[in-house]
């Protein structure tokens, strides 16, 4: 029987480093995770800023349990613009008026669909969906604030032992399971990540 199931993470870091450092750390998804401990491999895709990430874990049966998502990533960059320069077209700004009004910026994973085929259940392979929001903010004394929303899709095969629990008993089982393994493994990619950063605490 198959299952869907989601899992979700979220958190506010503050790093000891000027914002455009911390937005071109965060922004090389291959840096940050590989120090997410489930995360095996992170490649790049054919289209631009395009990514397939391979995260495994293993199964109850000790199964090796491997999950593959497929990821674009996009950035929004984001201004405060005052009333009387509301009417002009941002595409007209000068450079110093852009960082000028520049409150913060947006990175954005959104799942990307291919063509290949990645399920293969009997190999314990599986195609899940990621979405996130990475919101950058710039603080006083070279600092920048990041708020992170993660959440996770995954549709797996469910083992014959498992299917004698309710379907709804089990999707919540399974949910707050997988939440708290992507949670705790966000903390540990933050913690991390403070390694090159001097500090990075959670607020």
């Amino acid at each position: 029987m198959e299952m869907d199931a989601t899992g979700k993470s979220k958190g506010q870091w503050i790093f000891h480093g000027e914002f455009d450092r911390t937005l071109g750390y965060l922004s090389d998804q291959k840096r940050i995770l590989g120090f997410n401990p489930f995360c095996h491999s992170v490649e790049p895709l054919g289209d631009e800023n395009a990514f397939r990430w391979l995260f495994r874990v293993t199964d109850p049966q000790k199964n090796p349990f491997d999950v593959v998502f497929n990821v674009k990533q996009e950035e929004e960059l984001l201004l405060e613009v005052p009333p009387e320069v509301a009417c002009l077209n941002v595409e007209e700004f000068s450079d110093e008026m852009i960082s000028q009004y520049t409150v913060g910026r947006k990175i954005t994973w959104r799942h990307h669909p291919m063509s290949d085929t990645v399920d293969d259940p009997a190999n314990y392979k599986f195609e899940g969906k990621a979405t996130a929001d990475m919101l950058l903010t710039p603080l006083a004394g070279a600092r920048t604030k990041v708020d992170f929303d993660l959440r996770i899709d995954v549709r797996f095969i469910l083992y014959p032992a498992f299917r004698i629990i309710p379907e709804q008993v089990m999707k919540g089982m399974t949910n707050a399971g997988m939440s708290f393994i992507m949670q705790t493994a966000t903390n540990k990619m933050f913690q991390s990540i403070s390694n090159d950063f001097g500090t990075v605490h959670q607020v």
